[in-house]
């Protein structure tokens, strides 16, 4: 960081490190353990679509990607795009097997990554839930290299206390953002 870049109060971007998505087993152990959410065997990763040969043949090596591994069991994967028109790519595992869905999302964002397509990545998520099937997801944001909960309500409306409580639990097993205000919420996002 040079003397202006302290001067002016800039600091330099987090570098992506995927390999922040492997904390997630542990991570939810321990939201088990504390306050009893578990995963629900679904997991995406969000990305701005380019129009374009190019990108279209890396989504369908993707697809291929995964659809090519047998334990998969005939578990579709999918693609959507939202109403803000960022495209989702959709992984169901089986609620035990995380491992593997963690697995999922760091092959789809290596791929993308490698074929020049990381400045389109936002965010990969996992979702959880409890015993009232209240719906919680883990973030992680690209571009920050760290994770954020987002606990959606109807209405549009967050949980912010119980959000507050998975970052106190999680801090040990994730790099958590500490910035709240890019605590982004995910309305609508598959799986939630």
């Amino acid at each position: 960081m040079g003397f202006l870049d302290v001067l002016f109060g800039r600091s330099r971007p987090v570098k992506p490190d995927l390999d922040q998505l492997f904390g997630l087993p542990s991570a939810a152990i321990t939201l088990q353990a504390a306050i009893g959410f578990t995963p629900t065997g679904a997991g995406s990763v969000c990305f701005a679509s380019i129009e374009g040969g190019a990108f279209a043949q890396v989504q369908q090596e993707v697809r291929a990607l995964l659809d090519a591994d047998p334990e998969r069991r005939g578990l579709p994967v999918g693609f959507s795009r939202d109403s803000y028109g960022y495209s989702w790519l959709v992984s169901r595992r089986d609620p035990g097997d995380l491992p593997a869905l963690v697995n999922d999302l760091h092959a789809v964002n290596s791929a993308l990554q490698d074929s020049g397509f990381g400045p389109q990545l936002l965010c990969s998520l996992v979702t959880f839930q409890d015993a009232e099937l209240r719906p919680l997801a883990l973030v992680y944001l690209y571009k920050r290299g760290a994770f954020y909960p987002f606990a959606p309500l109807p209405g549009h409306k967050r949980d912010n206390p119980l959000e507050l409580q998975v970052k106190a639990v999680v801090k040990d097993d994730l790099r958590v953002e500490q910035d709240l205000n890019r605590w982004f919420p995910l309305w609508g996002a598959p799986g939630l």
